[in-house]
């Protein structure tokens, strides 16, 4: 026998934009740290300040960019929530316009199920 399988919780609500800002911290930091050294900094080792520079652009670009993305990701729900509700009631009108459909009285199939109808004629006389 199958265990009943647990629903899943619901994803936690987290500040992403804080592991931004603190590697945007970091950079800035190891960059300063970098500058001040000026002169006693090896010529094969100042590559290590365009690091710092990098990382600190692309923490920068994230501080900015993880709000847009929340923002786009709740408008999509937003519009997957209102194309679902909207399917959901042209299911249910449907089904009404269905429910009150009375059947042939010659025995003919239900209106709408015309195509089930001539399924069933092909195979019988196929």
């Amino acid at each position: 026998m199958r265990r009943p399988q647990r629903p899943e919780p619901a994803p936690m609500q987290t500040d992403d934009r804080l592991p931004a800002v603190l590697g945007s911290l970091a950079w800035a930091a190891a960059l300063v740290v970098l500058l001040l050294r000026g002169d006693s900094l090896a010529e094969q080792d100042r590559w290590w300040i365009w690091v710092c520079v990098t990382g600190l652009a692309l923490g920068l670009f994230a501080i900015l960019y993880i709000p847009r993305l929340h923002r786009k990701r709740a408008e999509a729900e937003e519009r997957g929530r209102a194309r679902r509700a909207r399917r959901e009631a042209e299911r249910r009108r449907a089904g009404q316009a269905l429910d009150g459909a009375a059947p042939d009285p010659a025995g003919g199939p239900v209106p709408g199920t015309a195509p089930d109808g001539e399924r069933a004629r092909r195979s019988a006389s196929g």
